[in-house]
Formats: C-alpha cells, sequence, structure tokens
C-alpha cells in the first residue's frame, strides 16, 4: 500500500520532458520533489507563477513566493510571476500539458468532485474548474477509501461536481487505474496489494484484463 509520498512518486514518472504541469493542493504538490533530474519540465500555479521548484528547507522559506495552496514555495532559474488573468489565459488557452489534482470522489465515467461538502465552509474554489474544463491531460491522486473506509471511485459522484468526464488517470494508495469507456480499468496495483482488494475497495465498475502488474517507484 502506498504513502501520499508513495503517490506523489508514481505520479513524477507520468511528466515527461518539457511538459508545462500545473499541480492541485495536497498529494500533487509532493510531485514536484520526485521528477527525475534529466527531463526539463515547468510547473505552474494558477496564483501566477511559472518555474515552481522543489519545497524549501526549513528555516528558507520566503513568505512573499507561494502556490495556489498558500504553502511557500521555490523557483527554479527562469521562473517568471505575473498575474491571475494571464495564469488563467495559460490555463484556458490549453497551453498545460498536464494537471494533477487532488480529488474527494471520481465517477466511473472520469467525473471529479473535489470543491465542495455540502454545509461545509468552502474558502475558495480555486481553479479547478478553470483546470478541468480546459485541460485534456487530468491525474488524480487520492486515498482510495475514505476515512470511514467507502470507495471514492464510484459509479456516480454524490458530492457537488468540478467537472464532468475529464479525468483520465488516478493514481491511489492501492492502485493505478485508467477511465475508459467500461469504467475503470486497472493497469497497476501497490507493491503487496491484491487484486482481490481493490476489487473490494471500488464502488465503480473495475475492468481487468489479464495480469495486473506490481509498479515499481
Amino acid at each position: 500500500m502506498l504513502s501520499k509520498t508513495d503517490i506523489a512518486k508514481r505520479i513524477a514518472k507520468e511528466v515527461k520532458n518539457g511538459y508545462y504541469v500545473n499541480l492541485g493542493i495536497g498529494i500533487p504538490t509532493l510531485v514536484a520533489n520526485y521528477v527525475r533530474d534529466d527531463i526539463e519540465v515547468e510547473f505552474q500555479s494558477e496564483n501566477g507563477v511559472l518555474g515552481m521548484g522543489p519545497f524549501p528547507f526549513e528555516g528558507h522559506e520566503d513568505a512573499d513566493i507561494i502556490n495556489a495552496g498558500k504553502q511557500t514555495i521555490t523557483t527554479l532559474p527562469g521562473a517568471s510571476f505575473f498575474d491571475s488573468a494571464l495564469s488563467f489565459s495559460m490555463i484556458r488557452g490549453k497551453h498545460i500539458d498536464l494537471t494533477i489534482l487532488g480529488a474527494m470522489e471520481v465517477a466511473e465515467n472520469g467525473d471529479i468532485a473535489n470543491w465542495k461538502i455540502p454545509g461545509k465552509m468552502v474558502k475558495g474554489m480555486g481553479g479547478a474548474m478553470d483546470l478541468v474544463a480546459s485541460a485534456d491531460n487530468i491525474i488524480v491522486a487520492m486515498m482510495h477509501t475514505n476515512k470511514a473506509g467507502q470507495s471514492k471511485l464510484l459509479k456516480k459522484c454524490s458530492l457537488p461536481l468540478t467537472g464532468v468526464g475529464c479525468v483520465k488517470k488516478i493514481v491511489t494508495n492501492l492502485a493505478v487505474l485508467e477511465v475508459i469507456d467500461e469504467g475503470f480499468k486497472l493497469l497497476e496495483r501497490a507493491p503487496g496489494v491484491s487484486v482481490e482488494t481493490i476489487i473490494l475497495a471500488t464502488e465503480g465498475t473495475l475492468f481487468i484484463d489479464g495480469v495486473i502488474p506490481e509498479m515499481s517507484l
């Protein structure tokens, strides 16, 4: 079973040379720490940064340099800062190659819910709706089940949707899955996790084809 850090390490393998990547709040922000040194990638944050680096070491934080989740970040040589209008024009203009988001629920048709639980305060919806409406390549990073042990990979989302039919791939603490017409296609299983465990933890339709390999990090 993967830790949140392991999920970020596995997703980092999906980042290709030359990509422009937007990282959502939570597990996605960890991905920047594990991208291979031999590829060049530009991390974008919708609050107006292009060229984010790994998180700063303790004692080296700059309170004026933050990501969209208000976490202190570092920047790489050549990084740039701009206003929200330009930032969202990058997103809406489809100039982002990969968007990595956290989620509370994902449905078997690719719907995503990640911004609101009815009755609970929402400080701001952020840029997720613009991202899911504009991005062609969305990977979700999340735990396979909620705190009550209920599946977060569903036939249909119960929470207010952020986007419809937009998620391409999901990496959880149990598995890597792709959204296809038949539902969730199981691609890889986490080390030590059986296919039967993934079946029991998945409410949505799970498509299994052949022997499912154990993932490497």
